[in-house]
């Protein structure tokens, strides 16, 4: 009896491990060769482990080493991809790509979340926690294989499989239609000043735009087209009333003056860190859900008449005569009979 105990002790690890080289099969697409690597990688800092000098054993340092592995990697590919495209398409696009918000979502995805070790059971729901173990394992990739294995990882295993890298390149946030939305909600007054417009050293046309809100100033945005300077001015102008809440109080103050009523705001300004970074990852073997009509109840944008004519077709124009019925065949006989 107490002999198979101990060989069941024996079994245990051996087979905890093979489960875990099984996993990392799947989620990587290779078998490690250090697993220990892959072991700290999975390792929370809330287990509170130490080795024998009493140095703390978690995946802090591999997250670091990912986190600049990924942006040379992702940067690589990014460039390659997008030939031709500026600087800041490009390093828009790899901040996409690597925000821990996207890197906690394909740790989900790919069953990540489920092999990392940490005290209590919060894991799950801790985009953090996933976004940094998928950073760890990314260092461990490239300690145990090189960079070359971490590119083909990403090239072929996230970027083919699992995330649309063109959805999420052009993927773009209205700023300035969200800042729009807030003004109009909450009825106040709100426009874009030019304020000077230079050329760069090339000699490429640079405009500078601010916001006003109520005629205060909001935040300027510089670019090389005035809709780029509006979306910089807008983005800034949210980040600040989400910020700043005596700016919000500020605006309303001088809105009381103008309407002499005071009303407060109705609408809080958009989370950017939710519209910056939505779900770009594809899900695996799920039927796409057809899109849900929207209720009676909910509020419904009014479009402005440019917004009309841009959304109006000729698809219910048919070039072809409809078929006259007999009765109508008859009538139109017995007209021309009498015209006569």
């Amino acid at each position: 009896m107490w002999v198979n105990n101990i060989i069941d002790r024996i079994k245990l690890p051996f087979r905890k491990e093979k489960e875990l080289f099984s996993a990392l099969y799947r989620i990587l697409g290779f078998y490690p060769h250090n697993i220990s690597l892959y072991k700290q990688a999975l390792l929370h800092k809330s287990v509170g482990r130490r080795n024998e000098k009493g140095r703390p054993q978690n995946n802090e340092r591999l997250e670091f080493l990912g986190d600049a592995v990924l942006d040379a990697v992702v940067g690589d590919i990014v460039y390659r991809h997008f030939e031709g495209k500026r600087e800041g398409f490009l390093t828009n696009t790899r901040s996409k790509l690597v925000s821990r918000e996207t890197l906690g979502k394909l740790a989900q995805e790919m069953g990540i979340d489920q092999l990392i070790m940490s005290a209590g059971h919060s894991n799950a729901h801790n985009s953090y926690m996933n976004g940094n173990a998928f950073e760890a394992l990314v260092g461990a990739i490239y300690l145990d294989r090189g960079y070359s294995a971490c590119m083909r990882f990403m090239e072929k295993r996230i970027l083919t499989q699992l995330i649309n890298i063109d959805k999420v390149a052009y993927k773009e946030v209205n700023f300035k239609s969200k800042l729009l939305e807030w003004s109009q909600k909450n009825r106040v007054k709100m426009e874009f000043r030019d304020l000077e417009q230079t050329r760069d050293e090339n000699g490429s046309p640079v405009f500078t735009v601010q916001v006003f809100i109520e005629g205060l100033e909001g935040e300027k945005g510089t670019g090389f087209s005035k809709k780029e300077s509006q979306q910089k001015a807008s983005k800034g102008t949210l980040q600040r009333l989400r910020r700043e809440p005596q700016f919000i109080d500020a605006i309303f103050a001088v809105k009381a003056d103008r309407t002499k009523m005071e009303e407060e705001p109705v609408m809080a300004a958009p989370d950017l860190e939710k519209l910056e970074n939505p779900d770009f990852i594809v899900e695996q073997e799920k039927a796409e859900e057809p899109e849900q009509p929207q209720k009676a109840e909910e509020h419904v944008a009014v479009p402005s008449p440019q917004t009309v004519l841009d959304d109006l077709t000729l698809d219910d124009i048919s070039a072809t005569p409809r078929e006259k019925t007999r009765e109508e065949i008859i009538a139109e006989a017995e007209a021309a009979a009498f015209a006569e």
